[in-house]
């Protein structure tokens, strides 16, 4: 015996997908990350662009001071007010790197300033770095350099200042500040340090908050496969979908359609195996006390009889045997895949049908006649009529009359079941026709016979498996089993046909109504 539970899913080999909260985290954090890549580049640089204002600020305060300071003296020479004070307070910001410079260059009368030419220190280092070009009397400028093999920033702010001893002379005076930049590089690396840091946390708790939100969200999903999996094989109840998010909630009720469905199924072959061994019981127990009977009977004329009698009730039996089994193969969506239809011709399958059961219909002195869908009519005469190469499915070797896409066996079997309803319902010396024609896009073929008929509203009724007719008075019906109709029906739906049941108003009939069976399909195109 299994020790495992009969509710146990085998083991799966198959490798795991990713599920949604990887999906998600997989469509989410790229862009995420993009989207905070380029908010903190952007903010970088605009706290870099800050910073550098702020230093390069700090930097041209004692460039001002000293050019505040410069004045000319009595003897037409340049001088800078106190500046040992502007020293200091430069020296005070404890930068290792610190340098000041004031240099002077004399402009003659009537000459420009060859920025070039050499110039005088008046205070701090000689040699500092230049700016690349002149700028404006009063404008500080801004520019990186290398002094003394360091990597320096430096400020500069040039003014003109005249001479008023010796007019139309002046001085040019160059003021430059410059302080080593790793102070700002630490600074700005401590800025991307910051943003990087707060990127990252910002990426950790995006992905905790999608993981646990899908987490929540797929609980009722988690509930609903544990349930699921605690059922047993039999309970063919539907889902339970409360609280299942809305978006799962049409995949819920697709599966509990499907399981509504296997339950129908479920449910109609017990049925079928249920009427079905009810139907085969009574012959076999008419059988086997038929067939004790004649052990027991010495007298050879009544042995015969019981013997007759075994044999008819036999040919009774294999008829609802033969039944039964097209019936299931008719209910069947596998057996679809069997064969495939192909394009038959209507009009030669019915005529092998009336051909089929044209000596039954002699034994019940029924007149069985044939209408055939070009216009010619036949009887019984048509018996020995095979002129047109008909074999015994219903393929001809010429064109087909009426084409339709269906599979010959089961079209075959569908008009058979009509054919022999309406000989078994159709009193002796009764009228039977078989006609077929086109109606439009439509190809149909019609059984009509002279019995009873079936009243409007037990029309639908008559298909429902193991149905007789109540009011049907022939011996044939009696011993019917009511599969007919429902395999009719079934190969018939399978094959995209349909059957209409209606009165055949035919003045003959006991009842003056008798029945029409309408078979229709739709006409193949080539």
């Amino acid at each position: 015996m299994d020790p495992r539970s009969p509710t146990t899913p085998p083991p799966t080999t198959e490798p795991r997908r990713f599920g949604i909260r990887a999906r998600l985290l997989a469509l989410l954090l790229p862009g995420i990350i993009a989207l905070l890549a380029l908010d903190s580049w952007n903010d970088y640089r605009a706290l870099t662009d800050a910073l550098v204002v702020a230093y390069d600020q700090s930097l041209l305060e004692p460039v001002q001071a000293l050019a505040n300071g410069i004045v000319v003296a009595s003897d037409g020479s340049v001088r800078v007010q106190e500046p040992f004070s502007i020293q200091s307070m430069f020296d005070s910001t404890h930068l290792r790197y610190k340098y000041l410079h004031v240099g002077v260059q004399r402009i003659a009368k009537g000459e420009q300033l060859d920025v070039n030419a050499p110039e005088t220190t008046l205070m701090g280092v000689p040699g500092l770095p230049r700016p690349a070009q002149r700028p404006p009397d009063g404008t500080p400028v801004f520019y990186d350099a290398v002094y003394e093999k360091h990597a320096v920033r430096v400020a500069a702010l040039r003014q003109t200042v005249y001479d008023n001893v010796h007019p139309g002379s002046a001085w040019s005076v160059l003021i430059q500040a410059a302080e080593g930049t790793g102070p700002r590089v630490q600074a700005q690396s401590e800025t991307l340090r910051q943003e990087l840091l707060r990127d990252t946390r910002m990426v950790l708790v995006m992905s905790i908050l999608v993981w646990l939100g899908v987490a929540w969200t797929l609980r009722p999903l988690d509930r609903l496969r544990r349930s699921l999996r605690e059922r047993s094989r039999d309970d063919l109840k539907p889902l339970d979908a409360s609280g299942v998010p809305q978006e799962v909630v049409p995949l819920v009720d697709a599966v509990n359609h499907h399981i509504e469905g296997h339950r129908r199924m479920v449910a109609e072959h017990s049925q079928f195996l249920a009427d079905a061994s009810h139907q085969l019981r009574t012959p076999l127990s008419i059988l086997s006390i038929q067939a004790g009977y004649a052990v027991r009977e010495t007298d050879p004329a009544r042995m015969r009889e019981s013997l007759h009698a075994i044999v008819a009730q036999l040919a009774r039996t294999r008829r609802l045997s033969e039944q039964l089994l097209a019936l299931a193969h008719a209910t069947t969506d596998d057996a679809i895949a069997a064969v495939e239809p192909a394009v038959v011709d209507l009009n030669a399958i019915a005529r092998a049908v009336v051909l089929q059961y044209l000596p039954l219909a002699r034994e019940n002195d029924q007149d069985l006649g044939w209408v055939d869908a070009r216009g010619d009519v036949a009887t019984e005469g048509m018996a020995g009529d095979d002129a047109d190469g008909t074999d015994e499915t219903g393929e001809a070797d010429d064109p087909p009359v009426l084409p339709v896409m269906a599979n010959a066996a089961e079209l075959h079997e569908v008009l058979a079941n009509l054919v022999h309803n309406a000989i078994k319902y159709t009193p002796r010396g009764g009228n039977i026709t078989v006609t077929v024609r086109r109606e439009g896009s439509q190809a149909v073929a019609e059984v009509c016979d002279s019995g009873p008929g079936i009243a409007p509203e037990r029309r639908d009724s008559v298909f429902e498996r193991f149905h007789r007719d109540p009011d049907a008075g022939t011996a044939g019906a009696a011993q019917g089993a009511g599969l007919g109709l429902t395999i009719a029906r079934s190969y018939a739906r399978r094959n995209g046909a349909e059957i209409e049941l209606e009165s055949a108003g035919m003045p003959e009939s006991a009842t003056g109504g008798g029945l029409r069976a309408i078979l229709r399909l739709p006409l193949h195109v080539a």
